[in-house]
Parts: structure tokens; sequence; C-alpha cells
């Protein structure tokens, strides 16, 4: 079958420029207009002239009564002026109509009743002084509001005062998501997937972004992947008055991606590839003629939900803006300091998702895992870094100008957590975020080593490491030692968990020990270089002396326990070495290798950090201790207990 081949990749400024050169902005979207009331939100097509002054009458601006200033002017605290009710002063509300020949009014604090008639003074008011005169806010003929301005609440209030009872303003933008693929499920059914099934989910990203951007926007039922219908679907947003018409997939290079062979028989192709990873399927076209409906704009928005979140805010937010004569929303930027070195392919522009916190007076970031389909680390980030095309890769302590997707201030409650993964640690967010001050727990797994390298560079506020020593059978201390010289750290349990092979359930290929990862039959799937379970790992090998090229899988690897167990269950390992908690959560079996301590490594300079103070406090609460437990697989005899070198489990090591 034929596959597509990618145009020439673009920058995403470029692609935007280009499809604004070719969309006639005035001819697709006209003006309208909507009664002022329900404009909020939308943008003026045109000059809005005041009809009436605010106010339109001399006001009472206080309570009191109001004069004429120049009858108080000798008016003194030894010597009051006395004025006579309805020709000297007439009383008055905030708001009432200033009466005729008055200029002034005074508070009623400062008046001393004499009688029913008479009132005393005893300073002087000034002309116009606590009165709201004609046209003080608003006057009439003059221009309230300038063309091309999105109407705010408070703007709302302004052109009902001033009689503007409808208002002329630019047409929203129509947009139409359409997701395409046989193997796609529609939510709305509330699907159970089988192999080789997704649950379709980024027509409703669109949605939330679309309903940002002031976009009038809909979405259909997966379209299945078939030329002439995903053409129909096309034809029939440009028919419903569709000024966007958004494919969600179908736009790589693969046999079956018909997006770019459909907008080619219905319009001309400006873009087909954006030099961004994720993102890069990106494409564009202008509809013509052969449509019925020629001059609208036509996206071809990636599948992988990381890349289609690319489109979406480098591409078709930008231009859904400029269509409706918005400004384009403009990120908030920082500098943030690179927690771990992260490689880039030279070449494309490469978007790194972080878990960022403030750590000190710098806003640090741990790239979370990469994949144009984990949107997870979506969810996850608090900020966005673009590796230039020219560039390799970013270094540890490297500072990149990040985009923000968590207001500025919440960096401040965010513990930034660097080092091994463990199930623990989910429990321990939730809890978190569970407080009357909620603290937000960000993690980047990278590993125990990896988590000891962030704290000696000041990248991480704490490290998860489960690092043993056989020679001293100790965990942790031995690694401090050599890797943190000169940097005190406090060392604090989390948890001893109970390490073992992951096997499927019912064990059906009989794995009893170490010694049958030797196995022909048998394929492994291991932890990352510098993972404490791998370190484990290595260490069992070589005490059953069986050397790690004999192992298959040996070079496989995943980043977490959880990864590890959902390679045995879905079949793509046989076995992988990880904590009891995760073989329990997915209802696999679990041979039993050994216990560890499970630490939390806290420099000392942050014991006093008001985030780790609240962790430590819930950590050693009865409550958090009873739901470590309860995950399976774990010990809380040490769970908050500050450990000395030398310690080992608090008991013979098994």
């Amino acid at each position: 079958m034929s596959r597509n081949i990618y145009l020439k990749t673009v920058a995403p400024e470029e692609a935007v420029a280009l499809a604004k050169d070719a969309l006639d902005r005035a001819a697709l979207l006209g003006a309208e207009t909507i009664p002022t009331h329900e404009a909020a939100g939308r943008v003026t097509a045109a000059p809005v002239i005041a009809r009436y002054s605010s106010p339109t009458y001399h006001s009472a601006a206080m309570d009191g009564i109001a004069v004429r200033a120049e009858a108080t002017f000798r008016a003194r605290e030894d010597e009051p002026t006395a004025l006579a009710h309805g020709e000297g002063f007439v009383f008055v509300n905030t708001g009432n109509p200033l009466p005729e020949g008055m200029n002034a009014v005074v508070m009623i604090e400062d008046v001393v009743q004499k009688d029913a008639d008479t009132v005393e003074i005893e300073k002087p008011a000034f002309p116009w002084q606590h009165v709201r005169r004609i046209g003080e806010d608003i006057v009439a003929t003059e221009l309230l509001l300038p063309q091309n301005r999105r109407l705010a609440p408070c703007d709302i209030g302004a052109l009902l005062s001033a009689g503007i009872y409808e208002i002329e303003v630019h047409r929203r933008v129509r947009a139409r998501f359409l997701p395409t693929g046989d193997e796609v499920l529609n939510f709305l059914d509330h699907p159970a997937p089988g192999p080789g099934q997704v649950i379709e989910s980024n027509s409703q990203v669109f949605m939330a972004y679309a309903r940002g951007w002031g976009a009038d926007a809909s979405w259909s039922a997966p379209v299945r992947d078939d030329e002439a219908t995903l053409r129909a679907a096309v034809l029939g947003a440009l028919s419903d008055g569709c000024h966007v018409v958004v494919v969600g997939a179908g736009s790589s290079a693969g046999s079956k991606d018909y997006s770019r062979k459909v907008f080619e028989s219905i319009g001309r192709v400006l873009v087909h590839g954006i030099s961004v990873m994720p993102g890069k399927p990106t494409l564009l076209a202008v509809s013509d003629e052969r449509s019925g409906h020629p001059g609208r704009l036509l996206v071809g928005a990636p599948g992988y939900p990381v890349s289609a979140v690319v489109c979406h805010e480098k591409i078709l937010g930008p231009l859904v803006a400029w269509l409706g004569r918005a400004a384009p929303r403009e990120p908030a930027m920082a500098e943030v300091v690179l927690a771990r070195k992260t490689p880039s392919r030279p070449g494309m522009r490469e978007a790194i998702r972080l878990a960022a916190g403030r750590i000190g007076d710098r806003i640090v970031g741990a790239p979370l895992a990469r994949g144009a389909g984990m949107i997870t680390t979506m969810t996850k980030a608090q900020a966005v870094a673009y590796i230039p095309e020219n560039a390799e890769g970013a270094e540890a302590g490297e500072t990149l100008a990040a985009e923000l997707l968590a207001p500025r201030s919440e960096l401040d409650r965010v513990l930034v957590h660097v080092g091994s993964h463990d199930n623990t640690l989910d429990l321990l967010a939730n809890e978190l975020m569970g407080l009357p001050e909620p603290l937000r727990l960000v993690s980047s797994h990278a590993g125990s080593m990896g988590g000891l390298t962030a704290l000696k560079a000041g990248s991480a506020l704490f490290a998860g490491s489960h690092l043993f020593d056989p020679e001293t059978r100790d965990f942790n201390f031995p690694f401090i030692s050599r890797y943190l010289e000169g940097l005190p750290v406090a060392v604090v349990n989390l948890a001893i968990r109970h390490q073992g092979l992951i096997v499927a359930k019912g064990n059906p290929l009989g794995v009893k020990s170490v010694n049958d990862l030797s196995r022909e039959d048998l394929t492994f799937i291991n932890r990352q270089r510098g993972a404490g379970t791998r370190i484990l790992l290595d260490h069992h090998l070589k005490s059953a002396g069986i050397a790690p090229s004999a192992v298959r899988g040996y070079a496989n690897e995943e980043f977490t326990h959880m990864a590890v167990a959902v390679n045995v269950l879905t079949g793509a390992a046989d076995c992988g070495l990880g904590i009891y908690a995760a073989a329990k959560a997915l209802g696999l079996d679990f041979v039993p290798l050994a216990h560890e301590r499970y630490d939390l490594v806290i420099p000392e300079q942050y014991l006093d950090d008001p985030r780790i103070v609240t962790l430590l406090a819930l950590i050693r609460t009865d409550e958090v201790k009873r739901e470590i437990a309860a995950l399976g697989g774990y010990e809380t005899d040490l769970t908050g207990q500050e450990m000395k070198p030398g310690m080992g489990l608090g008991q013979p090591s098994l």
C-alpha cells in the first residue's frame, strides 16, 4: 500500500505564517450584532462610541447634606456656620441628584444637627466636594472601546452604562474536530478496550482548548479509516459552516493515514510536517472550490496525545486567535534549571515537559518521560521547555527558558523529588493534596543513583533511595558517603519493602529464584541503569554466578515498578524484578527475593523548609503508616525514623 511522504518540515511559526497568508480572514469571518449582555469574551468589530454620559447628572458621592460651597467658606471649629434646611442645605444620600443651586456635599459625619431645620458645620466645603459630576466616568460621543477588543466582564458594565444595548462583534470561529481510526472507541459508550483498541480522548482535549480560545467548537464520533468516509465527514463539517476542520490522527506517513489525500482532493496542502518533536506530523491545508466552501482552514492533528497538544498550542491556538482578531495568549515564562541531562535529536525542536518547583532562589525542573503517546507527562508537568533545533540536548544544571503550565506562586508549594520510583510516592502525593494547605509532590523517576546526583546538583528537595551495599550489608549510607561527600543529609525511612520476581498469574513458567533467569524459555524485563532495583539484581546475579549476558531481556529497561509489572501482565516479558505492591496492584504473582529499606534522603539545609516539615509530619502519622501497609509488601516498623549508618533493616538481613 502507498504511504504518504512528508513535505519539507517547517518551524511552527513559519507554518502559522503560511496559513495566515493563504486565508482571507475578512471574507471568512464577518461581523454580527448581538445583545451587549451576552458579549463577554467576544471581540469588537468596530469602535464603540458612548451614547450617554455616566453619570447623566451631578450626583452625591456620599451620604450627607448638599450645600453651596461658597456659603461654608467661613466655617471654623470654634466658629461653626449654621445652615437652614431648604435654602442653605438639603439632605442627600449617595447617588441622589444634586439639588438645584448646590455644588458640594458634606459627609453626614461632619454635620451637627441643631434642630429639625438647622445644622452646623465646622469646616468649609470646596466646590464639587463629594460630587460625581456629569460625564465623570463616561462622556457621550467619546470612544468607549476600540475595535478588536476582547470584551472582559467589566467592559459589559461600561457598555450598558453608556447606553450600548447591542454591539457589533466579529463572528466566532467555528471549528470541528473529527477523530479517526478503526481502533478508536467512542468514550461516550464507556468502552472496555481490547488489544489494539484505544479510548478516544483527543477530541475533548481540543474542546477544552477551543473554549479557552473563544471558538464555537464541536466534535464527532470517531470516523473509520476509509478515504471516502473521511472526505464526507470533512465536507459535512464545511457545509455546517465550520471555518476550521481538524482531523485527529491520519496525518502521519502510514498506509491508512488519509488526511493528506483528502485535503489534496478538496484543497491545497500548505504544510506537512513541523520541525517540533512531538508534533511533527501536523498538516495544514486550505479548501478550494472543489469543496464547495473555499478558503477554510483544514488541519491534520497528530493522533498521539502529546503531539496533538503541541499542534493545538503552537499551530491551532495562534491561528484561531488571529482569525477571531484576538491577541494570542502568551504563556508566562521563567528560567528553569534542568535537574538532569536530557539528550535531543539535532534538526528538530524538542519539547521537554518538566516537573518543576522552587528550590532556594531557583526554579528547578526535572525532565519527565518523553513519548508522543504519554499523556500523563502533561498532567504531571508544571513547565515545558524547548531544546533548539541546533542542539543535541541540554546538560544538568543548564538554565532553559520555559513556559509555565502552573501559576508561578504554585511553584512554592511543589515538592520536587528525583530518585527511585515507589508506589508509596503516589500515596503521599494524594495525601499532600488533601491537606488544608495542599502541597503538590512531583517526581522524576531517575533511579536511586540519579536521585543522589540531583541532590548533589541542588536539583531536588529530596530523593528516594534503596541502594544496597553487599560489603557492609547496609542501605544508602555507603553510597551517600561516596557520592554526596560534603553535603550533610538526613536519611528518613519511608518503608521496608519486599522485592522479588514479578511473574504471570499462576506462575506458568514455574519461576522459583534468580537461577531461573538464565533459562532460554524466559524473557526478562529490567530496570534502568542507576536504579537501586537493578543494582540489587546485579548483586543476586553475581551471587548466583550468572552473567548479565545470559539473561534474555537484561538490556530491556523500564523506569518504574508498575511499568515492569505491565510488561509481565501483557506478555511482553515473562518476568521482572520489582516490588510486591506492583504485582498485587495488577493481580500478578510474586516470588520473594529480598527485603530492602526505601529511604528519603534530604539535604539538611531543607529540613526547615515548610514543605519538608509537612512531608515528614505526614509520614509519621498512624493513618499514613496504615495506608502504606495496606498496599501490600511493605513494613512500617521504621517509617518516619531517621536512619543512621549500620542500621540495615533494623533486624537480621534476609
